[in-house]
């Protein structure tokens, strides 16, 4: 099987599980998932079958929305509700403060990636490193957070729900705890839910359950997404016969090769044989008047 699965994580499953689990559902190895999920989060989780792994790496590049619980007053190593109390504060801010706080995170902003993390530093994982005790500095990374509101303020609990729409690479735990930390009372994420990566939103995902028993109904395919329709917005192309073992072989075409051409939104090009059999995104090289792969899903 070919295409993408929108699947909910569920609380105490690592991205790796799902990968794991849904390969014993399917009875397919060739499984990837499209960007890690702490065990505690929850939420979407786009996994790609077979040849539609190439587009692992795509997928975790798109901007995501979350919905975070921030717990105030205190401070953790691991900077959610999991780690080890190092501080905790009265906490004083008014409603008008918390605001401004949270919206000061908007746009660009350096965030320093948090030691329990799966970066690697000389070959070793950051969170092994923490759990051997030792912290080292790490170089802040350029994130953007493109939108932020606060959704419900519990003060008598000291939390904060919001949502967050941001770019790849952004930890929630330690933006929640940048935002204790510009009020002066420290913080931590106390709950994460992905609710969209992409076009895959969490109304329509679904658990690994659900996804056995389409297996076992024999309907699992109903629900994978083809990775031409997942760009179906995208303009595309159908080309001419005497040109279908250019694409066929992965070459580059022209123009002239071109028999139908249908308009749509972004750079990338779907393209289709002669006989309507999609074989992969392309991209127009302007300069040189001609159309380049740029990944190919062909199976002959």
């Amino acid at each position: 099987m070919n295409g993408i699965i929108n699947v909910y994580k569920e609380k105490g499953f690592t991205s790796h599980d799902v990968v794991a689990k849904l390969r014993g559902i399917l009875h397919q190895k060739k499984i990837g998932h499209t960007g890690t999920l702490d065990p505690d989060a929850t939420g979407v989780l786009p996994v790609c079958l077979g040849n539609a792994t190439k587009l692992c790496d795509l997928l975790t590049d798109k901007d995501k929305t979350y919905k975070a619980v921030l717990k105030l007053g205190v401070v953790t190593d691991t900077q959610d509700m999991t780690g080890k109390i190092l501080e905790e504060s009265v906490v004083e801010c008014s409603g008008e403060e918390m605001e401004q706080a949270l919206y000061s995170f908007l746009g660009d902003y350096q965030q320093i990636p948090p030691m329990y993390s799966a970066l690697k530093v000389n070959g070793k994982k950051l969170y092994e490193l923490a759990r051997e005790g030792k912290t080292i500095e790490r170089k802040p990374r350029e994130v953007k957070i493109h939108a932020i509101k606060i959704l419900d303020v519990n003060w008598q609990e000291k939390e904060v729900e919001f949502e967050v729409t941001c770019s790849k690479g952004t930890y929630i735990r330690t933006l929640c705890h940048d935002i204790g930390e510009k009020l002066g009372c420290g913080g931590v994420m106390k709950s994460l839910v992905r609710t969209r990566v992409s076009r895959f939103t969490m109304e329509e995902s679904l658990s690994l359950t659900q996804i056995d028993q389409l297996t076992k109904e024999g309907k699992v395919e109903e629900i994978i997404i083809a990775v031409d329709k997942y760009f179906i917005n995208n303009p595309a192309i159908y080309i001419k016969e005497n040109a279908d073992k250019l694409i066929y072989n992965g070459n580059f075409f022209q123009k002239r090769n071109i028999g139908t051409f249908k308009e749509g939104i972004g750079d990338w090009i779907r393209v289709y044989d002669s006989r309507g059999k999609f074989v992969g995104l392309y991209k127009l090289e302007e300069k040189e008047e001609i159309y380049k792969p740029v990944k190919m899903f062909l199976e002959m």
